[in-house]
């Protein structure tokens, strides 16, 4: 938000969600799971000009065995269509090596794990001995740690930030939380105590429709019945931090499912500042093409 942005809400007296942040410009947004999910199986060069011609500025580098060998590759591509390489999902000595190579520090995501027995100070404390060696590798290599909610107990708000601290009391200063709302339907209702909880440790929040019950898991913004109002609460916390969209659906075309995602999201934005302006809610191209 410029400067001049601020002290004209200000003067007016408007609200903060008013104007909505930086972070949801479409040069800031990250793409997420656009890798394996592509069913376009695009290369590193087709990936990167598709992200430079829907204005996305950068990525999060989801990958499976295949693709190790074009790590190097997307590197070299997102360089030269100036896309950020801002995350890298996991472990790989590879990846890491090239990091040090080309002088890069993507956030590094990572599944909180969820423990089967034990009190709950038995299981942080299981957890944040079982993290410790990837922070301790993410820290020499000056990249932050995200913990990944990805359901059970390692999924949940309180957990996560349970684990951040224990890390952080090691001297871990530079773990923290990577929220998804695909992961996240169960907290649905309390996601503004959720958010307050976690804003302090996050590194990213990638949003998706969210219906109840996950019905579907994965929808395009603006589709859900709960988006507007979890958005709404998101830019109202304050929160400046990095913002992700998805495709993560194996069977469509990811700049299609990006595309939807960023109309979506344009519309929830201008619902955001001024209930009504957003006009008719629009149809993603996803389900015009297969006449839902």
């Amino acid at each position: 938000m410029k400067i001049g942005s601020i002290i004209l809400i200000l003067f007016l007296g408007a609200t903060y969600a008013d104007e909505v942040k930086e972070n949801l410009e479409r040069k800031n947004l990250v793409a997420w799971c656009i890798v394996p999910f592509d069913a376009e199986k695009r290369t590193p060069a087709g990936r990167a000009k598709m992200l430079k011609e829907l204005g996305i500025g950068r990525c999060a580098y989801d990958w499976r065995n295949e693709h190790v060998v074009e790590f190097e590759e997307e590197i070299l591509q997102y360089k030269k269509h100036g896309i950020e390489y801002f995350a890298f999902w996991g472990g790989h000595e590879s990846a890491f090596a090239l990091f040090e190579k080309h002088g890069l520090h993507p956030q590094i995501w990572q599944t909180a794990p969820t423990p089967k027995d034990g009190t709950q100070e038995e299981k942080v404390a299981a957890v944040v001995s079982s993290m410790a060696p990837l922070a301790e590798r993410t820290s020499i290599l000056g990249c932050k740690l995200g913990l990944y909610n990805h359901g059970g107990w390692g999924g949940e708000p309180e957990n996560l930030v349970a684990v951040c601290k224990g890390l952080r009391a090691l001297g871990h200063k530079h773990v923290g939380i990577v929220y998804n709302w695909h992961h996240g339907h169960g907290r649905i209702d309390d996601w503004k105590e959720s958010l307050a909880l976690m804003k302090p440790f996050l590194h990213c929040v990638n949003l998706n429709g969210m219906n109840d019950a996950a019905k579907p898991k994965i929808l395009p913004l603006a589709q859900g019945e709960h988006d507007l109002a979890m958005l709404k609460v998101l830019v109202e916390s304050g929160y400046v931090g990095p913002v992700g969209i998805l495709d993560h659906q194996n069977k469509l075309d990811t700049k299609i499912a990006l595309g939807d995602n960023l109309t979506g999201l344009e519309w929830l934005k201008k619902e955001v500042v001024k209930p009504g302006s957003g006009g008719s809610k629009p149809k993603p191209a996803q389900f015009l093409k297969s006449g839902q």
